[in-house]
């Protein structure tokens, strides 16, 4: 489907067809996926300021990308602008679309990721909340890592949680069971509703509710000693000992005990703000989050985009009764009701001038000023050593946007590539890019790394040669790509590229160049892994470097990226492959009742530990078929070991190239 931008009468069309009342309005690219979702009180009026001055007039350079590739236009009427908030927070939680992150997730902050989707849910640390069920719970940002950690190794201390992510053994349990660590989750020693339940318990550490939590487990300690289950109440008895040892080391402590809020508060300048949240609760500080947005508007409204973002992915009683405001938010009396709603008791917002609770709001934004500084110094950083690149490989200006790339392989067996891209120094995950080797000369058995770069390079630079040969200025088109509102799909051509390997890897990929009349064109360069030395296109000896000179080590990072990423993808497909092997060798299994099964069971591993009557109780297996499937793992104990002298493999370990 064409842009609507590029289709003035049916954008016209579509525009008068927005009513003007409040509701929630969600824009969709030509792929149908919705690019970005938002409320209005006048849906017409706020539709409209999208495409007002055709390209983008007064909006980021994030808001005008998004608009170039709005296809279709979907509203949602509602009654009043509060019942439009609600509807817009559910909506962003279900479907997370792209251009709604107004908060950096640049993977600097940690958040605890408990998978209620799944039947014994997981508990781990993770910097990506993107991409999985709905139904799983995300705790944080946190700021202070190894405070999260020290607490999560606690919790796993004092309740019986799953230790693995997968079985030890396929018929016993491992020794967390013995020792009490583990309630034996991979032998089903615990019904899933009973792990929910001490699941929830966890989850109320993690929510602020340790006071909660702790009358809760008092009364439990009670009920148990009445009935003379002293074995029971001992490990009660235990678990509160070990959340008062959690909650006894608290940073600070205020004299209103009595209380629960979050104190919110920034610094800024002009390009990005240190967004800080303090979770008090009962007169402790029990939580620090911290947000990242940019500066692109006042104080108040930042503080309420954060506001609602945060807010709308916790539970309701993680919402305390107070929120301390460092500026009055432009929609303050609706923020308060919304709240309130979610947490289905009153929710106060309020600026404090004086007294106490002032005192905590400028310690929250001394936090978020050394937090500001910390990002400017890393921004100076980055600066540095693009400057520094730009003078090792004599560029005019500072190169923005550079392209690492890198090959990996076991014995030319699942053979991958990697581009990462680097946008002022800084990782942009959203620009990498996977590829598979194609060519048909890189099997198993004999790999080609210099070919398999050569054929990346071709197939990454393909539209722009083709673009050169019927006509095309490649300055128009890099300039119109550094704005990134080109239109033509253009708009990602690298300032610098880099390859990782020496002189014979980078003579492939310039050969590849002139095969598409690009030599000329882009600045290549190689990065050596054994003396980390740089190369440039048609010299015998490596630049006048230093190993530790800022444009190296930027290089060198970009080299580590992508070697990181392409053996990530190599992994997954090897996985992959070995899990259709495993289970395609099953007679009466075609290719989707295979993806029925992975979806129903999540891996191998546990269809190989399910039970006959797991197996049978699956979508899209009879009786007969599960038998096969439960055979296949589970073979007659006398059948014949191999002979003296069978080949057994190969215990040696392969390397992984890169």
């Amino acid at each position: 489907m064409i842009p609507l931008l590029q289709e003035p009468a049916r954008l016209k069309a579509r525009l008068k067809e927005v009513p003007a009342e409040p509701g929630c309005y969600l824009l969709r690219d030509g792929e149908d996926r919705i690019l970005y979702i938002g409320k209005a009180k006048v849906l017409r009026n706020r539709v409209r300021s999208y495409f007002q001055a055709g390209s983008g007039h007064g909006h980021s350079p994030r808001i005008a990308l998004m608009v170039r590739q709005v296809c279709e236009i979907e509203f949602i009427v509602t009654d009043s602008e509060a019942e439009a908030l609600a509807l817009e927070a559910n909506l962003i939680k279900n479907h997370q679309p792209h251009f709604n992150v107004l908060l950096k997730d640049d993977k600097k902050y940690p958040y605890l990721c408990i998978t209620w989707s799944e039947a014994y849910p997981r508990i781990f640390i993770t910097r990506r909340r993107r991409f999985r069920s709905p139904l799983d719970r995300f705790y944080g940002p946190y700021v202070d890592v190894g405070l999260l950690r020290r607490t999560l190794a606690l919790v796993k201390r004092v309740f019986p949680l799953r230790q693995r992510p997968q079985p030890l053994y396929r018929d016993r349990t491992c020794l967390n069971f013995d020792i009490g660590r583990c309630p034996g989750v991979c032998q089903q020693k615990i019904s899933s509703e009973d792990y929910h339940r001490t699941l929830r318990q966890v989850a109320m550490v993690f929510q602020g509710r340790n006071e909660e939590l702790l009358e809760l487990l008092d009364q439990q300690m009670q009920r148990y000693a009445e009935r003379l289950d002293f074995e029971s109440a001992a490990r009660v008895r235990d678990q509160l000992q070990g959340i008062g040892t959690l909650t006894a080391d608290q940073k600070m402590s205020i004299g209103d005990s009595s209380v629960s809020r979050d104190v919110i508060a920034l610094a800024a300048d002009q390009r990005v703000a240190a967004v800080q949240l303090f979770q008090m609760r009962a007169g402790k500080l029990v939580g620090r989050l911290g947000f990242t947005a940019e500066a692109l508007a006042e104080p108040g409204r930042i503080l309420q985009t954060v506001i609602e973002e945060h807010y709308s992915q916790v539970e309701g009683v993680e919402i305390p009764p107070e929120l301390l405001l460092q500026h009055a938010l432009p929609q303050q009396e609706l923020l308060q009701d919304w709240l309130s709603e979610l947490r289905g008791r009153r929710v106060r917002l309020a600026v404090p001038q004086r007294q106490q609770k002032a005192d905590l709001i400028d310690l929250v934004e001394r936090n978020a000023q050394y937090e500001l500084q910390r990002a400017q110094r890393a921004s100076e950083q980055n600066l540095l050593a693009t400057e520094d690149l730009a003078q090792l490989l004599d560029l005019p200006t500072p190169p923005r946007r550079i392209e690492g790339y890198d090959i990996s392989h076991i014995q030319g067996s699942d053979a991958v590539a990697s581009q990462v891209v680097f946008v002022d120094g800084l990782p942009a995950k959203q620009h990498y890019r996977n590829y598979k080797i194609r060519s048909a000369s890189v099997r198993a058995g004999h790999s080609d790394d210099f070919m398999s770069m050569a054929e990346v390079i071709r197939r990454r630079f393909r539209r722009w040669a083709q673009a050169k040969a019927e006509g095309a200025d490649l300055r128009d088109l890099r300039r119109a790509a550094a704005s990134t509102l080109h239109t033509g799909g253009l708009n990602d051509w690298p300032d610098v590229v880099m390859i990782d390997g020496g002189k014979g890897q980078l003579s492939a990929v310039m050969e590849a160049l002139r095969e598409l009349d690009l030599d000329q064109e882009l600045v290549v360069c190689s990065l050596a892994k054994q003396r980390e030395e740089v190369f440039l296109p048609g010299a015998s000896t490596p630049l006048e470097s230093e190993a530790d000179q800022l444009g190296v080590q930027l290089l060198r990072r970009l080299r580590d990226e992508a070697h990181r990423f392409a053996v990530s993808f190599h992994r997954q497909q090897r996985g992959e492959r070995m899990t259709r092997s495993r289970l395609s060798d099953i007679p009466g299994l075609g290719p989707k009742r295979i993806r029925e099964l992975l979806a129903h069971f999540r891996s191998v591993d546990a269809i190989q530990l399910a039970s006959l009557e797991a197996l049978q109780a699956a979508p899209g297996l009879g009786p007969g078929l599960a038998q096969q499937v439960w055979s296949h793992f589970h073979p007659p104990a006398d059948d014949p070991l191999p002979e003296d002298g069978q080949d057994l493999g190969d215990p040696t370990p392969l390397r992984i190239a890169g």
